[in-house]
Formats: structure tokens, C-alpha cells, sequence
């Protein structure tokens, strides 16, 4: 009992967010400004273990729950942005297989492992892939040669690994799409600095091309067919966008807490003050709806009507995060 007690005390994951989002905030103007990925964030992230928190630790990681990790993405958020919105595509994907190992009996295991022992960083394809998927998968000898080209891959500077997706055109199914990772370092990959936007600059959400990139037999973790939904879809709804919508509210957080710091220096004024209680409904219905997210997250069980509701939840963090960045501005 006095180790888990111990354990506990070690990985309190609100102070560990609040120091890490204090010494990173200094650098986050200066990516913002020149494109450039947010590589202290990431530093400070993995010298805290961040990136082996949400595996399970009979897998050897941190067995952190998801609003734990939610509320540091949030705190670091406020910061930084950019490092909560990558760092939340990492903590997703391991979140998802931590739970289907839990739940569902998949094998796993084996990636989080591999993401303890190798201190391995995943980054999500999911922002070019949906239920269609993209790029091909051509059958060789042991495997399969993929082309593709993967957009907003978040955290691709640093990452090693692209949880991804391609399609293959099986002789007997049809077209099918093939689940695996691809290795992010070496012949037959490479990293486009095609990230140019107006917001979030350091995410590194740079495009992956891979040209003819080997992918052994062994790597395919899974097969659907082409555009039919998957309950592996359910899971990942139910999970993922509370963890990345964490880093969003973050911002919104941060955008609200900077604006009171100005608005306490000016005169007293009846339309600052309704300005500001605006801006603190629209944070209060950010929140109430995020923490329905991780409820969700948390405890519903994958199916579709969960999926309905998460991506309601998503919808309103969303909405209501942009206007409290509109009302602080």
C-alpha cells in the first residue's frame, strides 16, 4: 500500500504541468513566429515521463488516468498550445490502446511496451485518414510497399512512429484498408515542412511522404473494409477528443486569464465588466462540456450513440473555447 502511495505522490501530473508550463511559455512566441516545433515542450514533456503516463503500468508506464492527463494537457495548454495540441495526438493514440487492451483483449501490449522500453513519441495520421482512408498499399514479398502522403501530422519532427492507414486492393475483398505503423526515420520516408498556418505554428503538423516504404506482414495490426464505419471508430471517438480538446480549452484558458490581467489595470467600466462576465459564461460552458467529454472518455461504453454524444461535447468546447478567445481579445 505505501508504494502505491508513493507512486501516487510522484506522478501528481497538475504540478508536473504547472512547472513545465512555466518554463516553456517563454518560448512560445518565438515558434509561433518562425514555424518552428515546439522542442522544449516535448523536452520537458519526456524528461517527466509524460509520453509513458497513460500506459498501463502492468506495461510498465505511469497507469495515469485520462482526466489526469487531460487536466496537464489543459495547464500546459494555457501556456503553450502548441506543445499540449501535439503532445495530446501522442497521449490519444496510447489511450485507445491502453483501453482496448483492457477492455477488448487486443494485442496491444506490444506497442506499449515498446513505447516504455524505447521511449518511443507516436504521432496520429487521423487528420488525413477517416473511414475511406489514403494512400496504397502494393502486396510484395513478406509485406507491402506503401505510397502515400499524410497530412497534419502532428509532433512528425520528433516522432517515431505514424499510427496510420492505406488502402489495399484485395484480389478476393476488395478494396481494404490496412491499419500498422510506419516508422517515421529512414529510406523510403520522408518530412515536408509543409506547416504554414496562422495558429498553432509549433504543433510540426508537417506532411509524411512515403515512397514505397516496406511494411512487413507482421506490422498489419488490422483490416476493414473501405468506407464502412469500424467499432474501432467508436473507441477512438469516446477517447481521443477529450484528450485533444483539452488542449484547446487550454488555450482558451490562458487567452481569458491573460485578458483579466489587462482589464484589472484599466478604469472601472460597466461594458469591461459585461465583457468579461461574457467571456466567463463561454469558459464555464467550455468546461462543463469537456468534463462530460472525459466522463465519457472515462467510463461510456464505445458504441454510437457515446460516439453522438462526444462529438456533441466536441462541438460545444469547440464553439464555446472561440468565443472566449473572442470576448478576451
Amino acid at each position: 500500500m505505501l508504494a502505491l502511495v508513493e507512486n501516487k505522490m510522484a506522478t501528481d501530473w497538475k504540478a508536473k504541468a504547472e512547472e513545465i508550463a512555466a518554463s516553456i511559455a517563454t518560448h512560445a512566441a518565438a515558434h509561433d513566429s518562425d514555424d518552428s516545433f515546439v522542442e522544449e515542450g516535448f523536452a520537458a514533456l519526456e524528461e517527466a515521463g509524460f509520453f509513458t503516463a497513460l500506459v498501463p503500468e502492468e506495461l510498465g508506464g505511469g497507469g495515469e488516468s485520462i482526466s489526469e492527463i487531460c487536466e496537464a494537457l489543459k495547464i500546459i495548454g494555457a501556456s503553450c498550445g502548441s506543445t499540449a495540441l501535439a503532445a495530446s495526438m501522442h497521449s490519444h493514440i496510447v489511450a485507445v490502446a491502453a483501453w482496448r487492451w483492457k477492455n477488448q483483449g487486443a494485442p496491444t501490449d506490444g506497442l506499449l511496451k515498446r513505447v516504455v522500453g524505447e521511449k518511443l513519441k507516436l504521432v496520429s495520421s487521423g487528420g488525413s485518414d477517416s473511414v475511406k482512408s489514403a494512400g496504397t498499399m502494393e502486396k510484395v514479398e513478406g509485406g507491402y510497399k506503401l505510397t502515400a502522403r499524410k497530412a497534419f501530422a502532428s509532433g512528425s519532427p520528433t516522432g517515431d512512429l505514424l499510427m496510420t492507414s492505406a488502402v489495399y486492393d484485395d484480389p478476393t475483398d476488395g478494396l481494404t484498408v490496412l491499419h500498422f505503423a510506419a516508422p517515421l526515420k529512414g529510406e523510403g520516408v520522408r518530412i515536408e515542412p509543409t506547416w504554414r498556418t496562422m495558429g498553432m505554428r509549433g504543433t510540426g503538423s508537417d506532411d509524411v511522404v512515403f515512397d514505397g516504404l516496406f511494411i512487413p506482414d507482421a506490422a498489419i495490426a488490422g483490416k476493414r473494409p473501405q468506407g464502412q464505419w469500424h467499432m474501432l471508430f467508436h473507441v477512438i471517438s469516446k477517447i481521443a477528443f477529450a484528450l485533444i480538446y483539452s488542449a484547446y480549452l487550454g488555450v482558451a484558458e490562458g487567452a481569458r486569464n491573460r485578458a483579466l490581467e489587462l482589464a484589472r489595470k484599466r478604469p472601472e467600466d460597466a461594458l469591461l465588466a459585461q465583457l468579461a462576465g461574457e467571456m466567463e459564461n463561454r469558459l464555464l460552458a467550455a468546461r462543463l462540456a469537456h468534463r462530460r467529454m472525459v466522463e465519457i472518455a472515462e467510463s461510456a461504453a464505445p458504441g454510437p450513440e457515446t460516439t453522438s454524444d462526444a462529438m456533441q461535447c466536441r462541438t460545444l468546447v469547440g464553439q464555446a473555447a472561440i468565443d472566449t478567445v473572442a470576448k478576451a481579445m
